[in-house]
């Protein structure tokens, strides 16, 4: 290979095509042109190579490569099912990796790809990571076009083929020295030759490939070795974004529904728990913990301030668009500020921004629901009280989980500007509202990340997409290294085989934002059904409601609001409430409204409803 060294891309270009700051290597005779330019191609296909080297820690190239992918593959993600060279074919669809007989590459205790045999010949391949330069050349390898009489390096086909080199001696050495390798699967994905599971494999079977598409353009870069000029002819390069995923309407509108139902379900089914430890849990409900709602507050699916105060930023950041375009320019995070003061004064206290602007107007402060103290927390009470000015950030050193736990709806709001703002536009978004209230930058970073992973799930990413995406933006900050080591234990936690309460026991018990985030985080990532990661975010020590509602906001972005249990939903405190304010932070781009005069009634229905200050 050619050459090359390591290059680092300034602050405005990373932000701008959203890649991580990493040292991207690159051919030295590249730098001597005088354009300055690097297509994407090129720094893909050298990623590529940096990452097949053992000595690389090559998941730390992973959220470029993936990025990168991204940029090159043509907008339409769903084009194609099959790659092809030369000398080369293979199919590329979803693999059932719990019961087929199955090759993979691998490396380390992770799946990169998977191999079945196909009715015509060709070996079918699901991704599941990005592809470095030695896997894309096993896959190649294998999949050459039979020869008319011999056959596959004289084997009788592909299949066969791709079997018998799983048995090489070079898959030992590639092991032992960190690289990719090929292994054999008779029963399936973790299930030895004896029957016996093997856990770090096993977990790893229900996951989903990438998107074919990205395949194929991984294949394609590396086979034209980054050629600039000839991947300009092969490839298309969109608008750099990572949003861009097409779903149905209805889709969409279940992600919003399913995100502030899912966190109140959450918020109501830890409310009962929220100051027992697991013992005294397991005491009163019985070994499994609590199941279902119990009696809280005087009634069953009662909501706590979790709920109340994602209803207020919600309702802020709706009045902030409505002021926008009726009235001029508006802060979405002075909008919110003040709506946490009209939160504040349903809680029993006055507001410190009462005599800036009126507190008693919209709709949601008429809910007389919500007009009653549900264990409200100490530190956004008196942040709210003391608050001097709607965009200034609390002066206290607080990380508790009131920040991250209100803001869900910040992730829904931006997934509506998807195309016109930034990841550090969202990010910032999160962190700003959550700094509202609390000032330490944990409380805050924390909400940030949380936005992010919110705005991605509606878009329909994968979770572990969304978290390295995530965390890419995170590092980008001072005092970033708390809130990342909390995450990355919740991932490595997800991998280990031990019990959830013991996971759970390593992260903490949520009173701080961190912990209620990776104990969030760890839970929606073991979980397979809805049901099954809230339950497993209620039942431990700690502020249950908290992580309930932080878990319920990311499986219902995951999963929409038809996988929410229906008893759930029909007993739940304000549901028509919560409803209609997830409509409306899905409707509200389409509402007429115009600075130049729209449908007069409907503007006055919607100024009464959402009055900006």
């Amino acid at each position: 290979m050619t050459d090359t060294i390591e290059l680092h891309f300034n602050a405005k270009t990373l932000k701008e095509f959203n890649l991580p700051n990493i040292a991207y290597p690159v051919p030295a005779d590249l730098l001597l042109e005088d354009d300055g330019n690097i297509p994407f191609a090129t720094l893909l296909y050298y990623l590529q190579c940096a990452a097949s080297d053992g000595n690389t820690d090559w998941r730390s190239l992973s959220v470029a490569l993936l990025h990168l992918t991204e940029l090159l593959a043509p907008e339409d993600k769903q084009v194609s099912s099959s790659a092809a060279g030369d000398t080369w074919w293979m199919a590329l669809s979803d693999i059932d990796l719990s019961k087929s007989e199955i090759v993979t590459i691998q490396r380390d205790d992770i799946l990169i790809a998977a191999i079945t045999p196909c009715d015509d010949g060709r070996l079918n391949v699901a991704t599941y990571q990005p592809l470095d330069a030695k896997s894309i050349a096993y896959l190649i390898s294998l999949s050459t076009h039979p020869h008319p009489e011999h056959g596959i390096a004289m084997r009788e086909n592909n299949w066969q083929y791709a079997k018998d080199c799983c048995a090489g001696t070079g898959n030992y050495y590639a092991s032992d020295a960190g690289e990719a390798y090929l292994s054999y699967w008779q029963y399936g994905l973790g299930i030895t030759l004896d029957g016996n599971e093997i856990e770090v494999w096993k977990k790893q079977a229900s996951q989903s490939p990438l998107l074919p598409i990205m395949a194929i353009t991984e294949l394609g870069v590396h086979q034209l070795e980054g050629d600039a000029e000839s991947l300009t002819r092969s490839l298309s390069v969109p608008k750099p974004s990572c949003l861009n995923k097409r779903q149905q309407k209805r889709t969409i509108r279940s992600r919003f529904l399913g995100c502030l139902l899912g966190g109140a379900v959450g918020d109501a089914l830890g409310a009962p728990v929220e100051f027992m430890s697991r013992d005294e849990i397991v005491d009163r409900f019985g070994s499994n913990g609590i199941r279902d709602y119990a009696l809280a507050y005087g009634k069953l699916g009662a909501i706590t301030d979790d709920t109340q105060m994602t209803l207020f930023t919600a309702e802020g950041l709706l009045r902030s668009r409505v002021r926008q375009i009726l009235k001029g320019l508006s802060s979405p995070v002075a909008q919110t500020a003040y709506a946490y003061q009209r939160w504040l004064i349903t809680q029993g206290m006055s507001s410190s921004l009462s005599n800036t602007a009126r507190m008693d107007d919209g709709w949601l402060f008429t809910i007389n629901e919500l007009h009653s103290q549900r264990a409200p927390g100490y530190t956004c009470l008196s942040a709210l009280q003391n608050m001097s000015a709607p965009e200034r950030a609390a002066q206290n050193n607080s990380k508790g989980c009131g920040g991250v736990m209100r803001v869900a709806p910040a992730g829904l709001f931006a997934w509506q500007f998807r195309k016109e703002v930034s990841l550090t536009d969202v990010f910032e978004l999160g962190r700003d509202l959550a700094a509202l209230t609390h000032g330490h930058p944990t409380g805050s970073l924390t909400a940030g990340v949380f936005t992010v992973l919110v705005m991605l799930l509606t878009d329909g990413q994968q979770l572990t997409q969304a978290l390295a995406i995530a965390k890419t933006c995170l590092r980008n900050y001072r005092d970033y290294e708390e809130t990342l080591t909390a995450i990355e234990l919740a991932q490595q936690l997800a991998v280990e085989a031990i019990p959830a309460e013991q996971a759970i026991q390593k992260l903490g018990e949520g009173w701080i934002a961190e912990e209620a985030l990776a104990i969030s985080i760890y839970c929606a990532l073991m979980a397979k059904t809805f049901r099954q990661g809230i339950l497993m975010a209620v039942n431990h020590d700690g502020d249950s409601d908290s992580t309930g509602a932080i878990t319920g906001h990311l499986l219902g972005a995951m999963l929409g609001t038809k996988k929410i249990p229906r008893h759930w939903l029909e007993n739940l405190e304000l549901y028509d409430v919560i409803e209609q304010v997830a409509i409306d932070l899905f409707e509200f781009p389409n509402w007429p409204l115009s600075t130049y005069g729209g449908d007069q009634a409907f503007e006055q229905m919607i100024w009464k409803k959402y009055p900006g200050c």
